[in-house]
């Protein structure tokens, strides 16, 4: 018996969803609906079923995300994306890494709907100019014109410098390290002079309200979590691709991914909000 081309494309669609997202919650809520739509579609008139369910997911992930575009404004604190676990073969694949990974997924949050639409199908996933344009309801020309502006949004915002996966997996394993002792020297000295951290706990858990700008303050804050809370621990895990940490707080999970640039710490991303910590457990399925 054939495999429903809905089952055999899953991953893709869904990380589809979750890279115009940033949410795995609200992705397989667009799966679900997407799913619904193709079960009632005539499959002898569907010629490419793989690029007409990827139009069918862009569409409702659009919808999507004009309603949470709004609900975002009003998002207590920093927004960041939901992370997901992941095997270290998702690494393998660069592009792919590199587009899922927190950092990324940050800055697609700066552009706007369509922007990130465009931005997603044409440059994670290579989709022709008129496949695009079908997808979103516009002209092959003004998806160019689109696809030109979110390219040079996005280059300006993303992280410049390109580490290997074995050299961001030791200064993760340091930073780790040094968050275990709460060792402040061993913090400040893994951490950029300017490094960031943004901490993301939507108002339902304690989390800075704002980023954190400098290595003394960060780490004074980080090596101060260390000494007053009880159960405190941080382990290595793969999230969204890349070397990170697991942070156990009062028996609480948060995660922590990294940015990494000449062998330091230059971002740190916190998320708390434990609405966003289901998929620590399981590694997600993502492909392109």
């Amino acid at each position: 018996m054939t495999q429903d081309p809905f089952v055999t494309h899953r991953s893709l669609l869904f990380t589809v969803a979750y890279e115009m997202l940033g949410s795995a919650v609200d992705a397989e809520d667009v799966l679900q609906e997407s799913w619904l739509r193709w079960a009632d579609v005539d499959r002898a008139q569907v010629r490419d079923p793989r690029a007409y369910l990827v139009r069918t997911v862009t569409r409702q992930a659009l919808n999507r995300l004009r309603t949470l575009s709004r609900s975002r404004e009003e998002y207590v604190g920093e927004w960041l994306p939901e992370p997901l676990l992941t095997s270290p073969d998702v690494a393998e694949d660069v592009e792919l890494a590199e587009s899922v990974s927190i950092a990324m997924l940050t800055v697609l949050e700066t552009l706007g709907p369509t922007e990130r639409a465009v931005f997603v199908l044409r440059e994670v996933f290579d989709m022709p100019y008129g496949e695009v344009a079908e997808a979103i309801g516009k002209s092959a020309a003004a998806v160019r014109q689109i696809a030109r502006r979110a390219r040079e949004h996005v280059a300006a915002r993303r992280p410049r410098v390109q580490v290997s996966r074995s050299e961001q997996q030791a200064v993760v394993e340091r930073f780790l390290l040094a968050l275990r002792t709460g060792q402040l020297q061993e913090l400040m000295e893994v951490m950029a002079p300017d490094v960031v951290m943004i901490a993301d706990g939507g108002g339902v858990v304690a989390a800075a309200p704002a980023p954190i700008h400098g290595v003394e303050p960060v780490a004074k804050l980080l090596a101060r979590a260390n000494r007053v809370v009880a159960g405190f621990d941080a382990t290595a895990v793969w999230l969204n691709g890349a070397p990170a940490g697991r942070i156990e707080i009062d028996g609480e999970p948060a995660a922590v991914s990294l940015v990494v640039e000449n062998g330091r710490v230059t971002r740190i991303y916190v998320v708390r909000n434990p609405r966003k910590l289901t998929r620590l457990d399981e590694p997600a399925e993502l492909a392109r």
